[in-house]
Parts: C-alpha cells; sequence; structure tokens
C-alpha cells in the first residue's frame, strides 16, 4: 500500500503540543503519519520519532459541528505488529475496523512500537496529548486499550498517568497489582480468554483481583474457549464502545 506520511514537528513543553504540518487529515478517512516529541530520560530530553496512524471521524472540522467535540481513543498493538511497516497495526483493532467503519465516532490513534521494544507510557502519553490538542479532541473522554503487549502496555499506561484516561480496555495483558491503588478511580473492562497459552490468564486475574481491593471500579470478561486471539471479538463487539462512550472524566 502506497500512503502519504504527513510530517509533524511538535515542540513539547511538559505535556503541551504545538503543531506545524503539511497538511490536515480528511474526517472519515485514516491516514499515516509521523511526529517528534522530546521525551525525558534521566535529566535531559530527547526527540523520539513517533509513526503511527490516525483517523477522524465523520464530521470532524465540517462547519456544522465545528463546535463538537470527539472521544478519543489510544489503540496499542501486540509483539508481532512491530517494526517499520506501519500497515502492521492494521492487521487487529480499531485501525483494522476504520477503514471498512467510516463512522466510528472515536478520533483514533494506533501508533506502531519499533523492533525490539516495548510501549513507553511516556511516549504515549505526549502523543495522546499532541493529538488531543491538535484535534477537536474531549479531554474527559480518552480511552486506552491494546491486545496482549498492548494489553500490558494499557496497564502501564494507566499505572504512570492515573486521571488521564476516562477507561481502559486492556485485552489479554498484565500490570503490576502493586499499582492498583493508582489506577482504581478508572472504569477498566478487561478481557482474557481463558485457554491463552501465550499470557496467562492469571496476569488479568491479578489485576483484577488487585482493583477490586482497592474499591477500583473493574470488569471481567472471560472468553471460556479462546486461546490468545481474545481481541477479535471484543473489538467486534458494540457493546463495548457503548461502553467506552458512557466513561467520562468528572
Amino acid at each position: 500500500m502506497n500512503f502519504k506520511i504527513f510530517t509533524a514537528a511538535i515542540l513539547v513543553s511538559g505535556m503541551a503540543a504545538s503543531l506545524a504540518r503539511a497538511d490536515d487529515p480528511k474526517a472519515g478517512q485514516q491516514v499515516a503519519m509521523k511526529t517528534t516529541v522530546m521525551v525525558k530520560t534521566g535529566d535531559k530530553e530527547e526527540p523520539v520519532e513517533l509513526r503511527y496512524f490516525l483517523f477522524l471521524p465523520q464530521g470532524h472540522g465540517t462547519p456544522e459541528k465545528k463546535d463538537e467535540k470527539w472521544p478519543l481513543m489510544l489503540f496499542l498493538h501486540g509483539a508481532g505488529e512491530r517494526g517499520d511497516n506501519l500497515d502492521l497495526v492494521k492487521k487487529h483493532g480499531p485501525p483494522k475496523l476504520v477503514d471498512e467503519k467510516k463512522d466510528f465516532p472515536f478520533i483514533t490513534i494506533s501508533p506502531q512500537c519499533p523492533s525490539g521494544k516495548y510501549w513507553n507510557a511516556q511516549q504515549m502519553a505526549k502523543l495522546v496529548d499532541h493529538v488531543a490538542n491538535t484535534y477537536s479532541a474531549d479531554p474527559k473522554r480518552l480511552y486506552v486499550t491494546g491486545l496482549s503487549m498492548g494489553g500490558f502496555g494499557s496497564w502501564n499506561l494507566l499505572a504512570e498517568y492515573p486521571g488521564k484516561f476516562a477507561a481502559a480496555v486492556p485485552i489479554c495483558g498484565g500490570g503490576d497489582p502493586a499499582k492498583a491503588e493508582k489506577m482504581k478511580d478508572t472504569p477498566i473492562w478487561v478481557f482474557h480468554g481463558a485457554k491463552d497459552s501465550a499470557v496467562s490468564i492469571k496476569k488479568s486475574e491479578e489485576m483484577v483481583d488487585a482493583l477490586k481491593k482497592a474499591g477500583g471500579n473493574v470488569k471481567f470478561t472471560v472468553y471460556p474457549d479462546a486461546g490468545h486471539d481474545s481481541w477479535t471479538e471484543t473489538y467486534n463487539n458494540q457493546e463495548v464502545y457503548k461502553w467506552l462512550l458512557e466513561q467520562k472524566l468528572k
């Protein structure tokens, strides 16, 4: 597939970003983007280039809806989609769906993790803020979801940036149960296959149990006959998106 890469130059101060871009993605289309954010490592900040797909819902930016604020979803793929071929990101989940479902109601960010790397919470938080500040996103309706490695990345984002996301849907992942207190106020719907041999269901069970003990707002769906692929059924379930849209930061 040939696609146009839009290059963005970002100046980041804290979690704010300003953008100079060559063109605007069109509403109802998913386009490839490239953005540079400044990431703090130790005592210094370094530029990191992020490549991702961006989808803007139909109606975004039109005169009729110029004042409308849209929900925003960050999707984190699994280990198999890492690399430098951005089209791999469309293999599963929301970036696959939006190519066919133009009325998808979320501004959707689908970044690609480089080969041999894992999701970096700071990079993803800055990417979310950049897109939210550039387009008509509702800051009270930011969501994160991911599968497998992206499920782990989702849990980590919730722990590192508590209160940032209005809700989360981690699929066949896991996190640190000791950090459940930090994310207890975030509504979370967890999914896992009971026969998953790649990521044990115990990983999700540990997080769900820890959240319940902390008084968290958590739902847990187990597919009794599913293996590692517990994401296809989840992302095809319209109730998941309906539930997400019901969640909003106070």
